[in-house]
This record gives C-alpha cells, sequence and structure tokens, in this order.
C-alpha cells in the first residue's frame, strides 16, 4: 500500500501563534479540501501526522485534540474526500521522543500498522521538520508554501541534503503527486541521496492514533530514545 502523509498546521488548517485549540479556531487553507477530495480517489492511504505539544503543555488535553481531528474527518468526509488515519505526537520537544518530527517515529509506526511501502509514499509539509521526518523515513517530500513554508523554505533547502519539491498549498502538491512518480514537475531541490532498501519500524508504538475506519482510538505509551530503523 502507498500513502501520503499530511502535516496538519500549515498543509491542511491555518496556523495560529495561540495554536488550534478546539474546533472554532480550526479554519481550512486553500487547496486543502479540494486536495484531499483528489486523494480519495487515489490508491493512496491519507495518513495525518502531527505534532502537537499543547497536550504535554496542558494547553488542550488529548480528548480535546481527538475532538478537533473527527470534526476534521468528518468535514473532509462531507467534502467528498478522505483520512484514515491521524497520528498524534504529544511531546515537548525537550521530551526528546521518537515520534516528534524531525523524527520519523509516527511514519514508521503508521507504515507497520497499515502495511505502507514508504518508498511509493509521500509526505507533504510545510516545515524543515516535516520534510526531515518523510526523508528519514525514505517517503518522497513536498514542502508547501501555505503555513511556514514561505519563511522556512531557505531553511529547509540549507538544512536537508536530499531531494524535495516545492508546491504552492495541498492541491498542487496532490495535483503534482497523481500526475505519476519521478516525472513530478516540481521545484527539484538538491540531489536525492541513496535511499535505504527497507525501512524497519519501531519495535514499539508511541503517542497515540486515531483510527476513523473503525472509530476507535488507540493510545500508546510514551517511549524516549532512538527509533529503531
Amino acid at each position: 500500500m502507498r500513502a501520503v502523509f499530511l502535516d496538519r498546521d500549515g498543509v491542511i488548517c491555518e496556523n495560529r501563534p495561540d495554536h488550534v485549540k478546539s474546533w472554532d479556531e480550526f479554519r481550512f487553507l486553500p487547496g486543502a479540501l479540494p486536495g484531499l477530495i483528489k486523494l480519495a480517489q487515489a490508491d493512496f492511504a491519507v495518513v495525518v501526522i502531527t505534532n502537537q505539544a499543547i497536550i504535554n503543555r496542558s494547553i488542550a488535553s488529548s480528548d480535546m485534540v481527538r475532538d478537533i481531528h473527527a470534526r476534521m474527518i468528518e468535514a473532509v468526509r462531507a467534502a467528498g474526500g478522505r483520512i484514515d488515519r491521524v497520528m498524534v505526537c504529544p511531546h515537548r520537544p525537550e521530551e526528546h521522543c521518537v515520534c516528534r518530527k524531525p523524527q520519523p517515529g509516527l511514519i514508521l509506526q503508521a507504515t507497520a500498522e497499515l502495511g505502507i511501502e514508504l518508498s511509493s509514499s509521500y509526505l507533504v509539509g510545510d516545515a524543515t521538520t516535516d520534510v526531515q521526518a518523510g526523508l528519514a523515513a525514505g517517503c518522497q517530500c513536498f514542502m508547501v508554501v501555505t503555513g511556514r513554508g514561505m519563511r522556512q523554505s531557505a531553511r529547509a533547502v540549507a538544512d536537508t541534503r536530499a531531494d524535495f519539491r516545492f508546491a504552492r498549498d495541498l492541491q498542487h502538491a496532490v495535483d503534482m503527486i497523481l500526475q505519476s512518480g519521478d516525472s513530478v514537475n516540481g521545484a527539484r531541490i538538491a540531489t536525492p541521496p541513496e535511499r535505504a532498501a527497507s525501512v524497519r519500524p519501531p519495535m514499539h508504538s508511541f503517542g497515540f492514533s486515531f483510527d476513523f475506519a473503525r472509530g476507535k482510538a488507540q493510545d500508546k505509551p510514551a517511549l524516549h530514545g532512538r527509533a529503531h530503523s
């Protein structure tokens, strides 16, 4: 199975300086719903990978974040789109967990749970850390210039040694993905390094995910240290 991994804030919804803490503060970005509608018609699993340190900072509870995601999924579904899984890292940067981007832990967890082939999968983000996580897992990556993408584009070029492409927004990234693998017409950055032949998922799970197909939350114990890869 192939997948498209999506960051949430800055790719699907607007970033807020005080964080998205409730559904009332959630605003879809232009191009987000059209992109998700197109993905729903393709043979990709659609997986949201999001850092939500507001949970461990006690700004919002895990239940509040789950409510935002449940409502997001329903709004996407009502528009004709699809999101198959939401993967959340609740940790603060100083906790040094293996699931917070730029670590690829949540991508590897989704890979183990869904049987994803990473070498033919994609990640779309708006930050250098998104691209770093996707490349570490072996995905092909896009940086959108919505959200933080415009501000972080130069940093991404400087900090990322592998190949990634720019897109205007999620709809543009999806259009390029669907055009066909390596013939994507985005702006290429740098030279792709040799990709790992395979990436083993971590031996343990972490963070938490929500399987919207089953309507069941899956809490995972938080681990610290390095993911096995």
